[in-house]
């Protein structure tokens, strides 16, 4: 490990968790009017995006892992184009939380340090099986924000187009990851993956 990697990876982190990201697209739905929501309303949304804020904390902190331990030098860009154009997600779902009146996880660090781990793992079993993980992590993050769709209240098109536009970017994103070499993972690591997916969900939609 070189040491302009190290700082590069370090100073994600501190981005990632201090915050805050900026965009450099605009906001999605930032042009629709705010719709009448009750307190109960924005206080479910807003948890439901902070769960969506974390999925991108720990999509930076995975792509910051696999970039580390690539062994391509190809695919070490390809991770860390992703990180970046990942950071727009994080700014949106930033500001909608804000909002909504709500809060980003007390558990952010948690999040990032177990997900970089994750990646720089993923990272070190080959550069196919690190693509891979990338083309399951995007697949199972669009499977999510479509349930997350199906939870908005129906007058909520700011949150909405907030989610569509972020599926439309992970769904890019595998694609990309796939048609440079990705592997199909082992139906055992896609189920271990969802498991992990889902105690995280399930504690930042509280916590």
């Amino acid at each position: 490990m070189n040491i302009d990697a190290l700082i590069t990876t370090l100073d994600n982190a501190l981005r990632t968790i201090a915050g805050p990201s900026h965009s450099v697209r605009p906001v999605p739905g930032n042009d629709l009017p705010e719709a009448e929501l009750d307190d109960r309303q924005k206080q479910t949304v807003a948890r439901l995006m902070r769960v969506n804020h974390v999925g991108e904390v720990c999509a930076q902190a995975l792509y910051a892992g696999q970039a580390l331990t690539a062994r391509e030098p190809k695919v070490q860009a390809a991770m860390r184009e992703v990180a970046r154009e990942e950071t727009e997600h994080l700014a949106w779902t930033s500001q909608r939380i804000s909002e909504l009146g709500g809060r980003t996880s007390l558990l952010n660090p948690v999040w990032y340090a177990g997900s970089f781990a994750m990646g720089a793992l993923a990272g070190a079993l080959g550069d196919r099986v690190n693509l891979g993980f990338l083309a399951e992590t995007e697949r199972q993050v669009y499977d999510h924000l479509e349930e997350h769709l199906g939870r908005l209240p129906a007058q909520d098109a700011r949150s909405a187009a907030i989610l569509r536009q972020m599926q439309v970017d992970e769904d890019g994103h595998r694609q990309t990851a796939l048609k440079s070499g990705g592997v199909e993972l082992p139906k055992p690591a896609q189920e271990a993956m969802r498991l992990v997916s889902k105690v995280m969900t399930r504690t930042a939609y509280w916590v």
